[in-house]
């Protein structure tokens, strides 16, 4: 199966690479991270986002931190705790975030205190987060590809594509397998608003991989449903409650409404790690409220009147009544989901 051609993040040994996605479409540019505060201002500031990028750049900046420790003669175990309590507290709703964090955890607990051999340790299991992400991404696109029919136009919502992830993608993933596959895809990819993620991000991906796809504002889906146009919707996630219960960007509890209401089905693409059975229900999930220039200033040009009060939560939760599917690396979850999911952690 062929690999995206996007590249979002390189680990060199001493530094994490990552491609600035606030810069997107305009210009491609790596940054160089090589200390840990600089890895989870990368986080905070969305120069990397989609949950699994986010776990997989936490565990490179935790490795970061015990490097530097260990340089400067300093308790690396120390270092460790504190790193792990700043990247944790960048962004809330994504659990593969701590889910990345705790696994680093788990290893670091298992070490002694000679610092060479836990940097080591720790890095072999970093880069094997970075590894499982990719291949699982590869599974998940051809378990969820069977969904697709050749001739299909689908509906994205934000990127859930290798951008998003380690590589290949979630969501897109999905559809990279199913073209792959043979089948004729056209991809209806909405803007995402207020970050546009959308337009910036997932549009360039497809146009980069040379899969056909349509540029259309938030507000056409309905329109494009009523009219046959659309016949599937496909989401990656940040945090699925036990019950399948599903936070993703702001918008796609919208986008699952409108499928319902025209009979169209709506998949959610997402690892295993995304999962959290710790929160029985979507009302569990913690949803981040982001800066509201985000919605007043896109693109740094103001659009709306000085001091208007500005609501701007990051994600929202899609009932799991609304989700067809859950296509995760080991399978594709049909509701019931709550049973779906214990079995899933068996």
């Amino acid at each position: 199966m062929k690999a995206s051609s996007v590249r979002p993040i390189e680990w060199t040994g001493d530094a994490l690479v990552l491609m600035d996605q606030r810069l997107l479409p305009v210009r491609e540019e790596m940054l160089e991270f090589s200390d840990v505060r600089g890895v989870a201002r990368a986080i905070r500031t969305m120069v990397v986002r989609g949950a699994p990028a986010i776990g997989v750049t936490a565990a490179f900046g935790l490795v970061l931190a015990v490097k530097a420790a260990v340089r400067k003669g300093r308790p690396w175990k120390k270092a460790f705790a504190a790193a792990a309590a700043g990247l944790g507290a960048t962004r809330p709703t994504a659990v593969n975030l701590f889910w990345a964090i705790e696994r680093m955890r788990r290893t670091a607990q298992g070490l002694d205190g000679d610092g060479a051999v836990a940097a080591a340790r720790l890095e072999a299991e970093a880069v094997s987060v970075f590894e499982e992400d990719v291949r699982g991404n590869r599974a998940m696109g051809k378990h969820g590809a069977r969904l697709l029919s050749s001739g299909d136009s689908v509906l994205t919502h934000c990127n859930a594509g290798a951008l998003a992830t380690a590589g290949y993608g979630t969501a897109l993933g999905v559809i990279r397998a199913a073209v792959e596959a043979g089948k004729k895809i056209h991809v209806f990819v909405d803007e995402t608003r207020p970050v546009l993620q959308g337009a910036r991000l997932t549009a360039w991906e497809l146009m980069r991989d040379g899969i056909p796809c349509t540029l259309i504002t938030d507000n056409m889906a309905a329109s494009l449903m009523r009219a046959g146009r659309i016949q599937a919707a496909i989401v990656g996630a940040d945090r699925i409650a036990g019950n399948g219960d599903v936070a993703n960007k702001i918008g796609t509890y919208g986008v699952a409404v409108l499928c319902r209401a025209h009979g169209i089905p709506f998949y959610v693409a997402a690892p295993r790690a995304t999962i959290d059975p710790a929160v029985r229900r979507g009302s569990g999930i913690p949803i981040e409220e982001r800066d509201p220039r985000e919605v007043t200033h896109p693109g740094g040009r103001r659009i709306a009147p000085t001091g208007i009060p500005v609501h701007n939560p990051s994600f929202d939760v899609t009932p799991a009544r609304l989700v067809r599917a859950i296509v995760t690396e080991r399978g594709v979850l049909t509701p019931p989901y709550a049973a779906a999911i214990r079995n899933l952690f068996r």
